[in-house]
């Protein structure tokens, strides 16, 4: 009988070494395969949201300079980039087939003004003609006949017509040297406005041929160290927050490559209506003024745009990288694994099952209520050995950070971000 004794103890005893080895290395096993997970504090500080477009550095306005008269160029008196003011010559044609035009309109209204003059002497000797003969009538009506003094008077109407005539011609000459003489101010190009010659079409002894279409000869660009003008083009989905923010008087931040370190500001000048669609891609053109004191923006220039369009002072924020972890369906406590299946409508779903899915499209009545819910969002937090889900709602977002502005969460707490490679 002892042998079988001893041999129940040594089984109990070392049945119950094992079993309470065996709890702890099951435990440590557990511990050493459980994932690690990578992590990011909620932190506290300033959001600004913004969305991004490129545009095109263009003048307020530019002003074409052209020639009215044709003719070769004599002298041209400035060169790209010059400043000029308004009223200053900038080139001349040459003057002298205009000045030999006025010229001979001056000849010919002074050879017209004398025909006048000769006219209205010699009406004023018909007119005294004339009285001499009703003179003589009234003293004997048989001094002079009818037929005479017929002749007497069809003279002075005669004359009186060609005196009409005469400063009819001398209007006509006024006008011919009015036009003569416009000419020749046309052979002098002016600037209209004060500005910068932001391009010159012509050199000097080019003949200019005016005949059919006026030619291009300067762009003057205006006011181009008070403001100049960024064309952006931005994508239908954005305008309404374009149009919000330019109530809100927010401001236009923009960089150009020429200058990459210096940021520049402007506001939102203008939303303009005429939209163009590329390969079914709507965008609408919104202006941007920014002063250029210092003229480093130049016409033609590409602009890289930021349009702030909310903005978020120093409140609880969010990674993003928080908000954009889809966690596996095991590594998630029961009780919130329902939230990844979509239960009731409300579920977070994985964005490529999401894709993935065939049926119909959602009605705008859906859409409408989706996005008035887009704000509402999960972070993922680790509770033991399973990660917890904590809802929140979100505000403004940027580049890396987005608003918290309800939810469970505290300053410096942990969101896991996604599990780590290799462990």
């Amino acid at each position: 009988m002892r042998f079988p004794i001893k041999t129940v103890i040594a089984v109990l005893v070392l049945g119950t070494g094992a079993y309470f080895g065996f709890t702890p290395a099951k435990e440590a096993y557990e511990k050493y395969t459980r994932p690690k997970f990578r992590e990011v504090e909620v932190s506290r500080g300033p959001i600004v949201a913004v969305v991004d477009a490129t545009g095109t550095v263009q003048p307020v306005l530019s002003v074409t300079v052209g020639a009215f008269v044709s003719g070769p160029i004599e002298k041209l008196y400035v060169d790209f980039n010059d400043e000029v003011k308004k009223d200053q010559l900038l080139a001349k044609i040459d003057p002298r087939l205009y000045e030999a035009n006025v010229a001979r309109d001056r000849a010919t209204l002074a050879t017209q003004k004398a025909g006048v003059e000769r006219a209205r002497a010699q009406l004023q000797q018909a007119i005294n003609d004339e009285k001499r003969s009703q003179a003589l009538r009234r003293e004997n009506k048989n001094f002079i006949s009818d037929a005479e003094m017929d002749q007497f008077k069809f003279n002075r109407m005669s004359l009186e017509a060609q005196l009409v005539v005469a400063q009819a011609s001398v209007e006509q000459a006024e006008a011919n040297l009015k036009n003569s003489e416009a000419n020749l101010a046309y052979t002098e190009i002016r600037s209209p406005v004060d500005g910068v010659i932001i391009n010159r079409k012509i050199d000097q002894g080019q003949t200019l041929a005016s005949q059919f279409q006026t030619p291009e000869l300067f762009i003057v660009a205006p006011d181009m160290r008070t403001r100049m003008h960024i064309l952006a083009s931005v994508d239908e989905a954005d305008i309404g927050l374009i149009r919000e923010a330019q109530r809100r008087k927010l401001p236009v931040h923009f960089t150009v490559d020429a200058y990459p370190d210096d940021l520049f500001t402007g506001e939102i000048h203008q939303i303009r209506m005429s939209s163009t669609t590329t390969q079914n891609v709507v965008t609408y053109p919104v202006i941007v003024a920014a002063p250029n004191p210092d003229l480093k923006l130049l016409p033609g220039m590409t602009a890289s745009i930021s349009f702030q369009i909310d903005e978020a002072h120093e409140g609880l924020r969010i990674p993003n990288a928080a908000l954009r972890f889809y966690p596996q369906r095991e590594l998630v406590r029961p009780e919130d694994r329902p939230l990844l299946e979509g239960a009731d409508g409300e579920g977070i779903r994985n964005p490529k099952e999401a894709s993935d899915s065939v049926g119909t499209q959602p009605s705008a009545q859906a859409k409408a209520e989706a996005r008035r819910n887009r704000n509402k969002r999960h972070v993922w937090v680790q509770d033991g050995k399973y990660l917890r889900a904590i809802e929140v709602r979100t505000g403004p977002s940027d580049h890396k950070y987005t608003a918290l502005e309800a939810g469970d969460l505290q300053e410096g707490q942990k969101l896991v971000t996604g599990i780590k490679r290799g462990e």
